[in-house]
């Protein structure tokens, strides 16, 4: 008996490759959100911390904030793994989403389990025994909330005499985050979980006895007056949550940015990034923020091609390499690192003009003002021959 492999027909290759193309088109496509129009978080009164509190550490929290006190550079690394977790869920470079509100339902959900895994990354901390996480040798939850105060408490986590072989094997203590991307917060507590310090409330009838306030999965939020029993992190409430771009941006700035084309022509990757350069000056643009403008595969690579299309207009784009850090110090900008861009527009002033400057060819080049004339920018070189300001 003979195999006999068979082709198909080239009118059916041709229908093959048609449909592949319709859906690497359709994956590919530039999608466009709307301005959320509700907030991403809420703060109830009853939880509204301050910046700068001086707490004492009390009720065996103390090699919890001791080993966060050790870790070395541990506030800036907690900040970014919310900012990451987040960012991973927006997924900016498929979806072309920029604010948390563009989530949907199951998303939203799993943000709290993408900031516990993105945490244990960062930080390398150990499995529990019983919970999630064991730091100093002793068992800890990490619970996250959008909303202040609203994190979630399975029984597991402390003892209760009416839970049965439900009931935890001690009053564990938990890690609490929250962050609002609206507004750039965040904070991080840690509290001893006890049955006491769970809601309770009261039942329907003449008596008005206590039962505990479980939801449909059997768990139950930290009452109000637990708030005093918290030891918030760095100080309580900060507000440097790594700066969402797009999601802060003027509306009419963001649209102009999205939607950049050349005339009768859609909005093209290459379009977008050069207006995002074109608009935002003076300020960090992060990979995430050219990886969702561009939603293409070489997105960085569009950014770096916008200094070519940008140079006429006396706009210069710069990145983490060559001479581009020495030119961002010698301006007064900020300097970016790796992942990293800013741009902004220059002009020719004199050697003794007072703005921060630098000199390359023979010519000093500063930040433009608004009225300043338009002259085509400098092509700066790959190693570092500027020269700042002379001491």
């Amino acid at each position: 008996m003979t195999i006999q492999a068979t082709l198909p027909f080239p009118q059916d290759a041709t229908q093959d490759s048609r449909a592949l193309a319709a859906m690497h088109s359709r994956r590919n496509m530039f999608r466009t959100w709307d301005l959320p129009r509700e907030a991403m978080s809420k703060i109830p009164r009853e939880w509204r911390i301050q910046s700068g509190l001086t707490q004492q550490v009390a009720d065996g929290l103390a090699p919890f904030v001791e080993w966060f006190d050790n870790q070395p550079g541990a506030r800036e690394r907690f900040r970014w793994a919310l900012r990451d977790s987040l960012d991973e869920l927006l997924d900016g470079q498929r979806t072309g989403r920029w604010a948390y509100q563009h989530l949907t339902k199951t998303e939203k959900t799993y943000l709290g389990t993408a900031v516990e895994v993105n945490l244990t990354k960062e930080f390398e901390i150990a499995n529990g025994r019983d919970l999630d996480w064991s730091i100093a040798g002793l068992d800890v939850d990490c619970k996250f909330s959008k909303d202040l105060g609203g994190w979630e408490i399975p029984m597991e986590m402390y003892l209760c005499p009416d839970h049965g072989e439900r009931s935890g094997r001690a009053d564990h203590a938990a890690v609490v985050t929250w962050m609002n991307d609206d507004t750039s917060q965040w904070a991080a507590g840690i509290v001893r979980i006890t049955d006491e310090r769970l809601r309770w409330k009261k039942k329907p009838d003449a008596n008005g006895d206590r039962v505990r306030a479980y939801n449909r999965d059997n768990k139950r939020k930290l009452s109000d007056s637990a708030k005093s029993e918290v030891y918030w992190l760095w100080g309580g409430l900060q507000t440097d949550l790594p700066t969402n771009l797009l999601r802060h941006l003027d509306a009419e700035v963001r649209e102009r940015i999205l939607t950049a084309s050349l005339p009768h022509r859609r909005s093209s990757g290459q379009q977008r990034l050069n207006q995002l350069f074109r608009e935002v000056h003076g300020r960090i643009v992060g990979r995430q923020t050219v990886l969702t403008v561009g939603q293409q595969d070489d997105s960085p690579k569009r950014a770096r091609d916008a200094r070519i299309h940008l140079r006429p207009e006396g706009i210069i784009v710069l990145g983490h390499q060559g001479s581009h850090p020495h030119a961002a110090r010698a301006l007064g900008l900020p300097v970016p690192i790796k992942g990293e861009w800013i741009s902004t527009r220059l002009v020719t002033v004199s050697p003794d003009d007072a703005r921060p400057k630098f000199s390359l060819d023979g010519h000093f080049w500063s930040c433009a003002r608004e009225n300043d004339p338009v002259t085509p920018a400098p092509d700066l070189p790959d190693t570092r021959k500027i020269d700042g300001p002379k001491k």
